[in-house]
Order: C-alpha cells, then sequence, then structure tokens
C-alpha cells in the first residue's frame, strides 16, 4: 500500500496537470479567435468591378466570379470541414477522417481547430502562433510554433487560403499587389509587417479559381529544414455564400507540380459563413 500511494498521487497530479493545459490551451484559442472575428468590418463597403477595372483582364475576371456586384465586402470567414487529413507519407499516407473549424482573417491571422478520429484520436489546433496537437484529448504529441519560422509558414498558409475562401481580403489595396502572368494565370502578393507571400492562381476561362501554387516557408522536407519549396492544390465544386462563388472542395499538399507532389490535406467543406459579429465557438 505504501507504493500505491505515491503512485495515485502522482498520477492524480499528473492528471491535473494535462487537464490544466488543455484548459490554456482551449482558452487562448478562444482568445486568438474573438480577436480576430472583431476585425469584421462593421459597415463594409459592397462590392462594384470598378474596384478592379484596373487590373489585368484575368485578374478582373477571378474577381467578377468571386464575388456578385453589391456583395458587402467581408473579409473574415468561418469554415467548417470534414475530409481527410494525412499522418503519414507520400507511400504510406495514413489517411484519417477529420472534423476542422477555422477563422480565417487574412492579413492577420486564422485558427485551426480540428480532431482526427481513428484508433487513437488526435486533436488539438494551429495557428500563427502555435501548432499544437494531443491525442486522447489530453497527452500532448505536438506543441510547436512561437518563432518566425512558425509564423512566416503559417502566414504563407492564410494568405493562400484567403484568395479562395475569403476573397475581400485580397482586393487590391495597400499590402495588395495583383499581376498578370498570362491569359490563365494570376499572381498576388500580400505583405504585413516582416511577411510577404507571392500566390499564383489558375483562372479558368469563366474566371473560378482551379489552382494555387506558392514557395512556401516549409521544414516538411527530409532534412527538417526549413527553406522555400512548392506547395498547392485544386479547387472545386463551387457554391454561392452570401454572394460569394467559394470551393467547397480542396486537395493540397507539399511538393506541388512536381513528381514529389503528396496530397495530405482533402478538405471537404460543409459550411461557409462570412459572421457580422462574434461567430462559431
Amino acid at each position: 500500500m505504501k507504493i500505491i500511494y505515491p503512485f495515485f498521487a502522482l498520477f492524480g497530479a499528473s492528471l491535473a496537470a494535462l487537464s490544466s493545459l488543455r484548459l490554456f490551451d482551449w482558452f487562448t484559442d478562444q482568445v486568438e479567435w474573438e480577436r480576430l472575428a472583431r476585425l469584421q468590418a462593421k459597415n463594409p463597403l459592397k462590392y462594384d468591378p470598378k474596384l478592379v477595372g484596373d487590373l489585368p483582364e484575368p485578374v478582373r475576371r477571378f474577381f467578377n466570379f468571386a464575388i456578385t456586384l453589391g456583395t458587402p465586402l467581408l473579409s473574415v470567414a468561418e469554415i467548417k470541414m470534414g475530409g481527410q487529413f494525412s499522418l503519414g507519407t507520400r507511400d504510406n499516407p495514413d489517411y484519417r477522417s477529420m472534423h476542422a473549424k477555422q477563422i480565417l482573417a487574412s492579413p492577420n491571422g486564422f485558427v485551426w481547430r480540428l480532431k482526427l478520429a481513428g484508433l487513437v484520436p488526435l486533436s488539438g489546433s494551429d495557428s500563427g502562433n502555435w501548432t499544437r496537437f494531443r491525442i486522447l484529448g489530453l497527452i500532448p504529441v505536438a506543441r510547436l510554433g512561437g518563432d518566425q519560422n512558425h509564423a512566416r509558414s503559417a502566414y504563407g498558409r492564410h494568405v493562400a487560403e484567403s484568395i479562395f475562401w475569403s476573397p475581400a481580403a485580397v482586393l487590391p489595396g495597400p499590402g495588395v499587389i495583383w499581376e498578370g502572368i498570362d491569359s490563365n494565370t494570376v499572381r498576388v502578393t500580400v505583405s504585413k509587417g516582416a511577411f510577404s507571400q507571392t500566390v499564383n492562381v489558375k483562372v479558368a476561362p469563366d474566371g473560378r479559381p482551379t489552382e494555387v501554387f506558392f514557395l512556401r516557408w516549409s521544414n516538411a522536407n527530409p532534412d527538417k529544414e526549413y527553406r522555400l519549396q512548392p506547395f498547392g492544390g485544386t479547387l472545386s465544386e463551387f457554391r454561392e455564400v452570401q454572394g460569394y462563388r467559394l470551393p467547397f472542395k480542396v486537395e493540397a499538399g507539399n511538393m506541388f507540380g512536381t513528381k514529389e507532389y503528396f496530397i495530405f490535406y482533402k478538405a471537404e467543406v460543409t459550411e461557409i459563413r462570412f459572421p457580422m459579429s462574434n461567430g462559431l465557438h
């Protein structure tokens, strides 16, 4: 009995510490979510094709497809999604069913809350400040972030996603520069503070974006070394949401456009909304 009592005391203390850490993570998730939600415009302007009238034709084609005339220009989007997420490699992808919700407020940030099914469930969140995941909802298996490498990589992600999920956030203006590459390819550069990200977009004849491609600051390579490397994906199954035409199916991965391309993210969106106040919690 003398051995058992210290064991249970240690177990109880460990459980309490893990529960406190999970509560802290939930609280910081919530604080960041609400900060981003408050960035939504209170009295937004409405879309007019004149806003992009001086841009190259394929850029105008994209915006006139993505945003219908008279739509309030809301840059903060909330997204619910299912689909699959890989925990493996290109040769052994180990896809897991996912359920996630996200707030996207480019260029200011995002929070992505994820739950993965499986024998050992995985859950957690990703943002510009952290990546934190745990098994069984309690035991930490990844706690990353808090440095410039992580922030730079995350910035690339949410800039690229804003092009197709919150196009009002990338209308031309301070820090947002568009240019044409050819009749079906456009390029945008979004800058904020120390970060700048350029993204190429393939545009179909009707204006829908079909592919995004960019060089992402990433350590998803055999050397586990941060460097610029290809990243991108495909967009499909467009639907209209509050005056926006948005893809409800997105597949993306590392080394896009090369023979090493690996789709680790297969999102099937179930809901997108542009709230006027604090949203999904």
